[in-house]
């Protein structure tokens, strides 16, 4: 074997993060996706949960995936915590699913339909169904943003201690 392809092998073997995986690089290549957080899917192709329907709960853009509400669930394990007297259960969790592996559901006929983008005449954008023709609205939880952890602790700093001013610049004579 040249020195070249085992150098390449020993990479790809050892997760070089400086060489991403090939899915990851597609992923990379989308400006635009057709599925948001809130759209009703279903599940096509050859996937063990095809025919499936599904609230689209996450979209994860990165990798080109996308999990489903009550689709693709499989045993996750929760550890306990002896201490606080709390034992390991499973819990059913739901995977994610390969963009695509899923279709938008048309609102008409209740079936998977491919969809196209189009700007109407008072220049709003929006997303058609190729089999009916009929307009798929954004869903309404888009509109309500996802929020981290927005705890705060004693830690954290005031805003009025934010936009205080502490330094002044030097002086023009």
């Amino acid at each position: 074997m040249a020195w070249r392809q085992k150098m390449m092998k020993d990479l790809m073997k050892s997760g070089n993060p400086n060489i991403p995986k090939p899915a990851l690089r597609e992923a990379a290549k989308k400006t635009s996706w057709n599925i948001v957080r809130g759209d009703k899917i279903q599940v096509i192709g050859r996937h063990p949960e095809s025919g499936k329907q599904g609230i689209v709960q996450k979209v994860i853009r990165k990798q080109d995936r996308v999990i489903i509400e009550g689709v693709n669930m499989a045993p996750r394990r929760v550890s306990g915590n002896p201490e606080l007297g709390v034992k390991g259960t499973t819990v059913m969790k739901e995977r994610s699913i390969h963009y695509s592996n899923v279709n938008l559901v048309d609102p008409l006929t209740n079936k998977p339909t491919r969809v196209f983008k189009k700007i109407l005449e008072d220049g709003t954008k929006v997303r058609v169904s190729k089999k009916s023709g009929a307009i798929i609205p954004k869903p309404e939880t888009l509109k309500v943003r996802q929020t981290a952890n927005a705890i705060v602790t004693k830690s954290d700093t005031l805003d009025k201690e934010v936009w205080e001013i502490t330094y002044e610049g030097p002086q023009a004579a």
